[in-house]
């Protein structure tokens, strides 16, 4: 019994490093130019046995893409709690957590990008929502966040009410998301010009603290 424990724990190390290694070769290269040849060849582990514990391609992309989403949250852990994030006023605060798709356009390029090429694969592919729940999981989930920063302002009195603040913080991520993987696509058109992508974001991020705002 112990020696199965022990050959089953090796199995899952090893698909643990499969996952991790195509998570890289994906951020490289993109999904649909890797092929579990490719996978089987960095890691080791043969085409079959990949077929067999993940299914299909898109069962390691789906763990890839989770797995860097998890280890995008291990980045961003603990610096919303800290106590120097913590003694500015709730409108800062606010204003902190939007950079973070700042931060996402200026330091993790690569995984934006590849984020809008799974967004594509998925819908290609015709993934049912049933499939994704641990990558569901595994998304950042910045609202609870948020939410406090928002509480925060309204008693300093830095924000004003909003009657729905869920739904400006669903508008805003979206859009932030959308015009990340939007400039790291690449120009498309003769009238495209993202040479002043970050500029976009920033603008985007002051016209929110902006409405954001308590005056008067």
């Amino acid at each position: 019994m112990e020696k199965d424990i022990t050959v089953e724990s090796l199995k899952e190390k090893r698909m643990e490093k499969a996952i991790a290694v195509s998570a890289g070769l994906f951020l490289k290269e993109g999904i649909d130019s890797v092929k579990m040849t490719d996978i089987a060849d960095a890691t080791g582990v043969g085409v079959a046995t990949l077929y067999r514990y993940f299914g299909t391609k898109t069962g390691i992309a789906i763990a890839a893409m989770t797995y860097l989403w998890n280890e995008l949250g291990g980045m961003f852990s603990g610096v919303f709690e800290s106590d120097v994030f913590r003694r500015q006023n709730g409108l800062k605060q606010l204003s902190d957590l939007m950079r973070m798709f700042l931060v996402l356009y200026t330091a993790h390029r690569d995984f934006m990008k590849l984020l809008g090429e799974f967004d594509l694969f998925l819908l290609r592919e015709k993934i049912p929502p049933e499939d994704l729940t641990e990558y569901e999981r595994s998304v950042i989930n910045f609202y609870p966040i948020f939410e406090t920063a928002y509480k925060v302002g309204i008693a300093d009195g830095t924000v004003r009410e909003i009657p729905n603040f869920q739904l400006f913080y669903l508008t805003y991520a979206h859009a932030f998301m959308e015009l990340n993987k939007k400039l790291l696509q690449g120009e498309l058109l003769a009238s495209d010009d993202f040479s002043h992508g970050e500029r976009e974001l920033e603008m985007m991020i002051d016209t929110a603290v902006y409405y954001l705002q308590k005056r008067g």
